[in-house]
């Protein structure tokens, strides 16, 4: 009940944000820079626009469901299977301040920006300056939800750093939708 009421509020507030003056907010981005994407319709040219609501997590940008060729998208079923899988590690790729507000319990923190260096604590080893990541594990990450470029950013150095596409599986659903589906959350864990 207490989720039903949470998303009836969430959807009650983004309506009256949309029909009490969305013109009046800041355009938030949608694809990459752009912050308005066409559609052309039968009554001709449809703007469709985003504005920040309060199920929002952040003003990114939508995020690709695959955004690096090789990676895998994954949803709630996989993480919570992943979080007991020894050859697996659920990596939070958000900055510590958000992580400590909340986060999948048993997922270890790994900001975006730190990612590149610290292969070594994914399966990762390093000589001669080269990282070897042949015996590195699965890595399931995510960051604030699917306008978060925080893992794809992650994801893209990992990869040009030696690190296996097909190891990575991308969670683009992140904390907003695993706080908007009532899944337990631990807080200043870092």
């Amino acid at each position: 009940m207490k989720l039903l009421n949470a998303a009836l509020a969430c959807l009650l507030a983004a309506t009256l944000v949309q029909t009490a003056g969305a013109q009046e907010k800041k355009k938030l981005r949608i694809i990459g820079e752009e912050t308005k994407f066409v559609v052309n319709t039968a009554n001709g040219p449809l703007e469709i626009t985003r504005v920040m609501t309060p199920c929002a997590k952040n003003e990114g940008w939508l995020q690709a469901l695959v955004p690096e060729k090789g990676t895998h998208p994954v949803t709630e079923i996989e993480i919570l299977h992943a979080l007991n899988d020894k050859d697996s590690l659920v990596v939070d790729m958000r900055v510590v301040d958000d992580r400590i507000k909340g986060t999948i319990p048993n997922s270890i923190s790994m900001p975006y920006t730190e990612v590149s260096m610290r292969l070594n604590e994914l399966g990762c080893t390093k000589a001669a300056g080269k990282w070897d990541c042949s015996k590195a594990k699965k890595v399931y990450a995510f960051c604030n939800g699917p306008v978060c470029p925080q893992s794809p950013i992650a994801m893209s150095a990992m990869i040009r750093d030696g690190f296996p596409a097909d190891k990575i599986y991308y969670y683009r659903g992140g904390m907003l939708d695993w706080e908007a589906l009532g899944l337990t959350t631990v807080r200043g864990d870092f």
